[in-house]
């Protein structure tokens, strides 16, 4: 099991930048597909974008695509989620999560992560 550790939000006003990290414990990170998942208040949580295990392979919902990026160290156990271009309707807690397998047809759905981070929020201004 890995535990996840979230930083990186703050406020920002539209058209700026934020860089997300996620620091995990434990040997094992490199064995792990990393998501980044967000939920706005009254909304669902909503996956972001997933990376595989070296880092080559990457998948991104529809919504930020063109605009973040989502990257990993594992010599440093982070993956990082650059966002650029931020937008009002990006506003939403920010979190973390892993999986063992990567799997396209379940990459999207949050209950198919076995492990989450506590969240950072990023509020982007108009």
């Amino acid at each position: 099991q890995v535990q996840l550790v979230e930083s990186g939000g703050g406020l920002v006003q539209a058209g700026g930048s934020l860089r997300l990290s996620c620091a995990a414990s434990g040997r094992t990170f490199s064995m792990y597909v990393m998501g980044w998942f967000r939920q706005a208040p009254g909304k669902e949580r909503e996956f972001v974008a997933a990376i595989g295990w070296s880092g080559t392979t990457s998948y991104y919902a529809d919504s930020v695509k063109g605009r973040f990026t989502i990257s990993r160290d594992n010599a440093k156990n982070t993956v990082y989620l650059q966002m650029n271009s931020l937008k009002p309707e990006d506003t939403a807690v920010y979190y973390c999560a892993s999986r063992a397998h990567w799997t396209i047809a379940t990459m999207t759905r949050w209950n198919e992560y076995n492990n989450w981070g506590q969240g950072t929020q990023v509020t982007v201004s108009s």
